[in-house]
């Protein structure tokens, strides 16, 4: 009857219509595929404005550059990152948090770092602000109000200074934008004036269903100040880099960098990458001409090194040596590392892969292949400028793999990053990417053990995001070709020409198809490969698989699997399950992967959540237990408390003492009145099912209840007959039962149907409870189960997140409709231990969809939510 009450909390929450597969799957490819369109129109854009340019007047006005220039732009970089941490700085005082400044710097200028190299500057910066400052005592709410100032911040500087630069520098007339200049810049500069004024406003502005606290106009003015100066100084970067002939002066050419920043930022592709150079190139009018878009596109080249490039590495370092420095440690953050850690080796993955593809799309430096041809045959030259390539396209497959921690890909990309700075010699002496690629072979050969899955490669799951990352990456470098080789007349001939000194264009193609190729065929093989969906109920095979594994498992909950109405994914040995079911786009497992073997445990997290992403679902880990937490952050899931679980000690359970006095008469009263316990083995349980039933459709009836499903059992034959039965009798009069859930290892005892008579005497579930206690204790059992009190042990705290505070308000206002707190308290008089029980969820904006699905699921449809 209790457990009964428990599986109705998860009636709260929004309930919301599901979208149709076609509008998930359209929201799905809108963001990447607008993404690489803009890309690709970019790169058009910057094919048609460059068409009189060639890589080699590119190279040399990069290498023209003096060292003075270059210095003073590293200058200037180094103080606009150091401006940048002012945003943390102001974020974190206004919300009343202080933090050592040297902290402070180093999170800023991580998230800064990538941030800018990889573009979409909210989700990336967020993530790394959320991580770090979680790791320092700040709350879930307050990283998000950090990460909302910062961000306010970064556009409020950018709209301001656009603005009045509009407003006081004429633009090129050639430049499209030059006719709206002011009516854009007085639009512009009105969003930061606006800010400003709603500082003047006291009272929280309401917009819809939110309340808006504005911040004081001091507040305001400090955000736009370091936003404005920080895009400043990102300016005089480039403006030191610029050639001579068109310095027009600071003002002018600030006007043209603002406006292609923006349109780069809006456009959503990585960094602003060919988006923003092709803007540069069409405001200082160099479409077409030689002479300006040459210098051009070298300043915007060395611009990208120095304010992108080198900050991104500097960053990976400084979070390899920290999170290093930490596992030495062995510090309780090791899940946050672990989770961290093989991400940033695919991010390096990713961008060795791209160095490969795009050296093999440019011309070597004539002075190398001199050498080369001294000591080496030309055929060791191309077969290698081809591999080379072909190694960049598996790294950008095998970054993914990385990421998804597959043992195979490890090995893989050790052996390709070697073989890869092997043929970057051979092919130019390309000392530069090599030493990047030894580099990074040697920082990932000591971090095997992050990579433990032997899962297939051809099974894993590419993104529709990361397959835009491969595609923008593999379309760059057909850029580079066309961009490198413009000069070139095509023919077929060309296909078949080798020569040290005129075979850079035939390399180059030859390379590019190759890669190309080597790509398709891995796309093919994972096409072919058949994808096992398994949603289909259990077999009596399965089932009988599961029970060994059942039996050994500590927790007496995996029994649930018995029930027949949860599917099972077995790993690839047999050796663990899990169970779910599937409601809506949730796919919700039942408790922990079930089994002794670790490995296949944590195996079977990731396959679970490699089919929910086949399948186009969210994955849901419902009612874990601390014990594995880390499965769940280690592929990056958000985890809320439902609740506790009570487990009565049963080594020292008795009813001896004043607080056991209620519960010690109602047994001795029972056990006077004839009552007795019968504990039925499994295999006798069939002949009993029609007396059982009956008392459970009469025990339905006077509860005007229905059956519940997923996290409890329903009177099934077939399930009941699997699992021992408690009896109670009232001399040879059945009266009461409940089936058993036990171990072999005598870990857990505990019960799931629980149905007595109505007609049945006051107390009968305590002393059905009391007599099984007893009984587990004589048989050597250590802990007696009693499931779990949904939202018990919430706070609702200030500081606490929102989740608990909800929980927490209705497990304390919510008994009109559910017997939340009735519940706790009933249980908490056998003395039990409560131990928390928490959801791993994927983070975003479906937490409502999801929790609908899940109370959906376990109260046998929405309607079950509302009514008993």
């Amino acid at each position: 009857m209790e457990q009964e009450k428990v599986e109705q909390v998860q009636g709260v929450g929004e309930i919301l219509t599901p979208p149709s597969q076609r509008t998930v799957l359209l929201r799905r490819l809108a963001g990447p595929v607008l993404s690489v369109a803009m890309l690709c129109l970019a790169l058009w854009a910057l094919h048609l404005l460059a068409r009189e340019v060639n890589y080699h007047q590119v190279r040399q006005y990069v290498q023209s550059i003096s060292h003075a220039r270059l210095l003073l732009a590293v200058l200037f970089t180094l103080s606009g990152y150091a401006v940048m941490t002012l945003y943390d700085r102001f974020a974190l005082a206004s919300i009343g948090r202080r933090l050592a400044w040297h902290r402070v710097t180093l999170i800023s200028f991580i998230s800064y770092a990538f941030s800018n190299a990889v573009g979409m500057s909210l989700l990336v910066s967020g993530s790394i602000r959320y991580r770090f400052y979680i790791q320092n005592g700040l709350s879930t709410g307050e990283v998000a109000k950090v990460v909302l100032f910062c961000t306010t911040s970064f556009w409020l500087g950018l709209l301001a200074l656009t603005g009045v630069t509009l407003l006081w520098v004429p633009l090129p007339s050639g430049l499209m934008l030059a006719a709206y200049r002011l009516p854009l810049g007085a639009l512009l500069t009105s969003v930061p004036l606006a800010w400003l004024a709603g500082g003047l406003i006291r009272r929280p502005l309401r917009i819809g269903r939110w309340r808006v606290s504005m911040p004081s106009v001091a507040t305001g003015l400090r955000q736009i100040l370091v936003g404005a100066l920080d895009w400043g100084l990102a300016a005089a970067v480039l403006y030191v880099l610029m050639p001579d002939e068109l310095n027009n002066g600071f003002g002018h050419f600030l006007a043209i960098f603002v406006i292609a920043q923006i349109i780069g930022l809006v456009s959503h592709v990585p960094g602003g990458l060919g988006v923003f150079e092709a803007v540069m190139l069409a405001g200082f009018g160099a479409t077409g001409n030689q002479a300006l878009a040459a210098p051009i596109l070298g300043a915007l080249a060395a611009f990208r090194v120095i304010y992108y490039l080198l900050p991104l590495c500097t960053a990976t370092v400084l979070v390899l040596q920290r999170e290093a420095r930490g596992l030495r440690e062995k510090s309780l953050l090791t899940p946050w590392f672990t989770g961290l850690l093989p991400s940033f080796f695919a991010g390096l993955t990713l961008v060795s892969g791209a160095v490969l593809l795009f050296s093999g799309a440019t011309r070597a430096l004539p002075v190398r292949m001199a050498i080369l041809r001294d000591i080496l045959p030309l055929s060791v030259l191309e077969v290698s400028h081809l591999l080379a390539s072909v190694i960049g396209m598996l790294l950008l497959i095998l970054a993914r793999g990385l990421q998804r921690r597959l043992d195979a890909a490890y090995w893989l990309t050790l052996v390709l990053l070697l073989a890869g700075a092997v043929f970057s010699l051979l092919k130019g002496i390309d000392y530069e990417e090599a030493t990047l690629l030894a580099l990074l072979a040697m920082a990932l050969a000591p971090a095997h053990r992050l990579f433990y899955r032997r899962a297939s490669l051809f099974s894993t799951t590419f993104s529709i995001g990361w397959i835009g990352a491969i595609l923008a990456v593999l379309g760059c470098a057909t850029w580079l070709v066309l961009f490198s080789y413009k000069h070139v007349d095509y023919s077929a001939d060309l296909w078949w020409e080798f020569s040290f000194y005129q075979g850079g264009a035939p390399r180059a193609l030859r390379a590019l198809v190759a890669a190309a190729a080597a790509g398709m065929l891995f796309a093919l093989a994972s096409l072919i490969r058949p994808v096992r969906l398994h949603r289909e109920p259990p077999s009596e095979a399965d089932l009988s698989r599961a029970l060994p594994l059942i039996k050994q498992f500590p927790s007496a909950q995996a029994h649930l699997a018995l029930t027949g109405d949860k599917s099972l994914l077995f790993d690839a040995a047999q050796e663990a399950f899990v169970m779910y079911g599937v409601e809506g786009r949730s796919w919700v497992t039942m408790g922990d992967p079930v089994g002794s073997n670790e490995d296949a445990r944590r195996e079977l997290v990731w396959a679970f959540l490699e089919q929910c992403e086949h399948a186009g679902g969210w994955p849901v880990f419902y009612q874990v237990s601390p014990a594995d937490l880390d499965l769940y952050l280690e592929v990056g899931m958000n985890l809320l408390k439902i609740g506790e679980e009570a487990r009565v000690r049963l080594d020292s359970f008795n009813l001896d003492g004043k607080s056991k006095k209620v519960l010690r008469n109602t047994v001795n009263k029972l056990t006077r009145d004839g009552f007795w316990l019968e504990i039925v083995p499994a295999a006798a349980v069939a002949p009993l099912l029609p007396r059982l039933k009956e008392i459970s459709d009469a025990w339905l009836r006077d509860k005007n209840v229905r059956e519940k499903r997923f996290s409890l059992g329903a009177f099934d034959p077939r399930y009941l007959a699997r699992t021992p039965m408690a009896l109670v009798w009232q001399n040879d009069r059945l009266v009461a039962f409940a089936n058993l859930f036990l171990n072999d290892t005598h870990e857990e005892a505990s019960v799931d149907l629980m149905r007595f008579l109505p007609d049945g005497p006051t107390g009968i579930m305590d002393y059905l409870f009391v007599e099984l206690m007893q009984w587990a204790q004589a048989e050597g059992y250590r802990w007696f189960n009693l499931g779990m009190a949904p939202l018990a042990g919430l706070q609702n705290r200030r500081q606490a997140p929102l989740w608990n505070r909800f929980g927490a308000l209705v497990f304390g206002r919510g008994e009109r409709f559910y017997n939340f707190r009735g519940l706790q308290q009933y249980k908490d008089k056998f003395d039990p231990e409560w131990e928390p029980r928490y959801m791993a969820v994927p983070g975003g904006i479906a937490l409502p969809m999801i929790l609908a699905n899940v109370a959906s699921l376990i109260s046998g449809g929405l309607s079950g939510v509302v009514r008993r």
